[in-house]
């Protein structure tokens, strides 16, 4: 098979395993430079220039698009999308996956846990949004953050409203959490592709910080998760409509809740935690499924 992936980098550990992977079984991977892509939009023909070379004869793409360029970055799917080529993620999963409000509107539809989430537009509106999220302490969120960056924990009220009021006097778009105390500063990253959870890792953050995030000087450690914890991912993922997805769970008092479904989910430590060969299996997963003009599971919402 010929496959594309649409990546920036071809150094990160995850871009580098994908294409070790793709070789060790007999196939031939290129990573384009997403931001390289120029796109004829024709009637009946619609093509990709790279590097002033029309990119053809791709049985399938990964996308692994970077969340700054989101917007670019799908629309260069769409084009490959509209060329037949059959997608590892389809580009509307993705973009859903992207928008973090209209993902907790999608779960909260299907009726998958959630922390309690208030969202408002008017900085008079703040305690309301904190009532709503149960007071202080609360996880204060930037739709647009990656990696826990954006991610801030209002301890008290008054904190809480400074942040809140802060980031809305800005003009930026967050989301108000309850903060799960239960979790411990811990969550678990559960891979799952194509309806199966592959693996799964705990994470827990750096001393004094509540973010799990391996980013930000967390650990991890190999994890057996709960029959209701892999059922969970598995629905997030299907609701998304993706095929590949790292889902990021909390385990509360209530039951595992939802915290993120990143539809381009980090190799390196799942991979060194867990000791099982993920790109192995993504391609794998692309030889069984990948067919011309067919596109990714559906999602709904």
């Amino acid at each position: 098979m010929k496959i594309a992936m649409l990546a920036r980098n071809p150094n990160l550990y995850s871009h580098k395993r994908l294409v070790e992977a793709a070789e060790a079984r007999g196939h031939t991977l290129d990573i384009i430079n997403t931001l390289r892509c120029t796109m004829n939009i024709t009637s009946h023909r619609p093509t990709i220039l790279y590097n002033g070379e029309t990119l053809k004869g791709y049985d399938a793409v990964i996308p692994r698009i970077g969340a700054s360029i989101t917007h670019y970055g799908l629309a260069v799917l769409r084009q490959f999308e509209m060329g037949g080529v059959w997608p590892l993620n389809e580009s509307v999963a993705i973009g859903r996956s992207r928008d973090k409000l209209r993902s907790m509107q999608i779960f909260a539809k299907h009726g998958l846990g959630l922390p309690v989430t208030a969202f408002a537009h008017d900085p008079k509106q703040t305690d309301e949004v904190m009532k709503i999220a149960g007071g202080a302490p609360v996880v204060i969120k930037l739709l647009e953050g990656t990696q826990g960056i954006g991610v801030v924990l209002g301890d008290t009220e008054r904190s809480a409203k400074s942040v809140i009021e802060a980031f809305r006097g800005a003009n930026v778009n967050i989301l108000v959490q309850e903060f799960i105390k239960e979790a411990g500063s811990s969550d678990i990253r559960i891979f799952v592709i194509g309806g199966k959870v592959v693996a799964s890792m705990m994470r827990t953050g750096a001393e004094d910080d509540f973010r799990s995030n391996l980013h930000r000087g967390g650990s991890a450690k190999m994890i057996k998760i709960t029959p209701e914890e892999r059922a969970t991912a598995i629905r997030a993922a299907k609701v998304m409509g993706l095929n590949v997805a790292g889902v990021d769970v909390l385990r509360s008092n209530h039951g595992p809740v939802i915290m993120e479904v990143n539809s381009s989910p980090g190799l390196e430590g799942i991979e060194k935690t867990t000791g099982i060969d993920l790109a192995g299996k993504i391609i794998e997963f692309i030889e069984n499924n990948a067919k011309a003009g067919k596109t990714a599971t559906k999602g709904k919402g």
